[in-house]
């Protein structure tokens, strides 16, 4: 009878802490969630000197591309809302044209019937509203990833594509739209491996044009950030990770390179489902980590850029934040509430371009919680995360992209708690 009544004890009190996580949850972000859709675009409906801070200021403007939320955002460097544009149906990859400008090229795609998709990349003016669609690509509707996730340009008239639907990376003339180059991943890749074929092989996310002509390509299913050499093909020795070694890298998103001349060859990635940003140094002829960041509410990052100033901007997607940290790990900005694949501080260079690596910047690996994080919240924190182990990281990634923005995985486990008693 003792034993049963404790039994009643323990069960009483988990569904207690668990219905308290959910409220403090809910009360939190769908408070952020509103900020994010109703004020946003009601801010957007007004003339930009009518406009109110949203955001917490900053030295340059942000731009996001806000998915599933299926926007794209800027917010200007005194935190109003700069842009807001909700035309398309996805909104993916944003690259600068230049430093000091306000134009910015995007990466989206237009549902054009249930059968039908129309990738394009589009050149706006973030302080004009001026655009003009600077390449297309038809391709057929399907129920597995067709939507093109990056696009990196190499001249005035070439464009690098990361070709999701075919598994395949090209290059193409955007005036004569031939394609003058193709890498496929069935070149080097066994079918067997990676994701189901042919619905989502290797989800190949994101590449990069590197200034010595090699192209970087992130293979999300196959867990590997790899290189090829136009005309010759992959380079095998430079390969970053290897298949289902989830200590080096777990679904990744975004790898940016960072070159010898600012500390590298280096790589820094948001490496999503380990639910972190790490980097790694190219030493002796392979790849050592050399950093790496993490706190108790990231979850399934995306983007993460190294900035001039040594601060490292951090997409972390199914948390809904927007992070900037400093070379000591700490959270010095950050805008809360909103859905996001990709964030680009303009001014800094596109990505990671105008930053240097970990090793040159003596950067410590850590994991810290905002500063101004309460004792009371501490507390919280460490059932929360007693909660969140309940579910693999990779079952819980995959809920939150469903589930109502303003539940954490924390909450996911509550809910599974409450369910099971």
């Amino acid at each position: 009878m003792a034993l049963e009544r404790y039994l009643i004890y323990f069960c009483v009190c988990t569904i207690v802490i668990s219905t308290g996580v959910i409220f403090i949850d809910f009360a939190g972000g769908s408070s952020n969630e509103q900020t994010a859709d109703a004020t946003l675009e009601q801010q957007s409906q007004l003339p930009f000197s009518e406009r109110k801070q949203v955001v917490q200021s900053n030295k340059n403007t942000t731009v996001i591309s806000d998915h599933p939320g299926d926007r794209l955002i800027a917010f200007a460097p005194d935190g109003r809302l700069l842009y807001y544009n909700d035309t398309f149906d996805r909104y993916h990859d944003v690259d600068p044209i230049a430093n000091g400008s306000s134009t910015v090229e995007v990466v989206g795609v237009e549902y054009l019937d249930l059968d039908t998709t129309r990738q394009f990349v589009q050149r706006i003016n973030l302080t004009t509203g001026n655009s003009e669609i600077v390449y297309t690509h038809i391709v057929p509707r399907t129920g597995g990833p067709h939507r093109w996730h990056d696009v990196d340009r190499l001249g005035p008239h070439r464009l690098v594509v990361a070709d999701i639907y075919r598994d395949s990376v090209f290059i193409v003339n955007t005036t004569t739209e031939e394609r003058v180059y193709e890498w496929h991943a069935q070149d080097n890749y066994p079918l067997s491996g990676g994701g189901s074929w042919p619905t989502d092989w290797t989800h190949l996310n994101d590449v990069e044009a590197l200034a010595d002509g090699r192209i970087m390509i992130s293979l999300r299913n196959q867990d590997q950030v790899i290189f090829i050499q136009p005309g010759e093909g992959l380079i095998e020795d430079w390969t970053l990770g290897a298949e289902s070694e989830y200590s080096s890298l777990y679904e990744q998103h975004n790898p940016d390179y960072i070159p010898k001349e600012r500390g590298g060859p280096a790589v820094i990635v948001a490496d999503s489902q380990n639910n972190r940003v790490v980097e790694y140094q190219r030493t002796n002829d392979s790849w050592q980590r050399s950093w790496q960041w993490s706190d108790t509410e990231m979850q399934w990052p995306r983007d993460a850029d190294r900035l001039p100033n040594g601060h490292t901007l951090i997409s972390d997607s199914n948390s809904g934040r927007i992070l900037e940290i400093n070379e000591s790990g700490d959270i010095v900005w950050k805008i809360t509430g909103v859905s996001n694949y990709e964030a680009e501080r303009l001014g800094t260079g596109d990505e990671s371009s105008g930053g240097s690596s970990a090793a040159t910047l003596d950067l410590a690996s850590q994991g810290t919680r905002d500063a101004k994080t309460s004792q009371f919240k501490s507390i919280v924190g460490l059932i929360k995360n007693f909660l969140r182990s309940i579910l693999p990281a990779k079952i819980i990634n995959a809920a939150l992209i469903v589930i109502p923005s303003w539940m954490s995985p924390q909450s996911i486990g509550a809910v599974f708690s409450v369910a099971y008693y």
